[in-house]
C-alpha cells in the first residue's frame, strides 16, 4: 500500500515540479539556461518534504 501511495505522489510531484518550472520560465520571459539542474532542485525539495509528511503521517506521529 505503501509503495503505491508513494509512486503516485511522485508521479503528482513530477507534474507539480513542471508546472512550477514553466511558471518560472514564463515569468522569467525564455527558458532557463541550467533547466535540468534547476528540475532537480525543485523536484528534490519537494519530494523529500512530501515523503517525510506522507510518513509521518502513515506512522501517526504529529507533524510539528
Amino acid at each position: 500500500m505503501q509503495i503505491l501511495l508513494f509512486t503516485i505522489v511522485a508521479v503528482g510531484l513530477y507534474f507539480f515540479t513542471d508546472w512550477i518550472l514553466r511558471l518560472i520560465e514564463h515569468y522569467r520571459g525564455r527558458p532557463l539556461p541550467n533547466r535540468n539542474l534547476v528540475f532537480f532542485a525543485i523536484m528534490f525539495v519537494v519530494t523529500i518534504v512530501s515523503f517525510q509528511i506522507i510518513q509521518r503521517v502513515l506512522q501517526g506521529a504529529p507533524l510539528g
